[in-house]
């Protein structure tokens, strides 16, 4: 799983039907600390994640395993990061 902060939502009139009801946001994707990337990416939502929300996501299969419908899809959010715990050492 990877960390992303969601910057946007995609809007697409016309995609494949196993996409149909399955809203797509854009992700900037960040480390775990919160810190930004330049990589940004569109993923299914699977979790009704919103604007300004950290996530996280999984990619390649296990993304289209995350939807319902088995869209094809590289990227999908499975979880809205409420916060994070760091322990030195680790």
């Amino acid at each position: 799983m990877k960390s992303a902060v969601v910057i946007g939502r995609i809007m697409a009139t016309r995609k494949v039907e196993s996409l149909t009801g399955v809203k797509l946001l854009l992700l900037r994707r960040t480390g775990w600390d919160g810190t930004p990337m330049k990589e940004v990416l569109v993923a299914a939502d699977a979790v009704g994640a919103g604007a300004g929300e950290h996530v996280f996501f999984v990619e390649a299969r296990d993304a289209s395993i995350a939807v319902q419908t088995n869209p094809p899809i590289d990227a999908a959010i499975v979880g809205i990061i409420d916060g994070a715990d760091f322990e030195s050492g680790y």
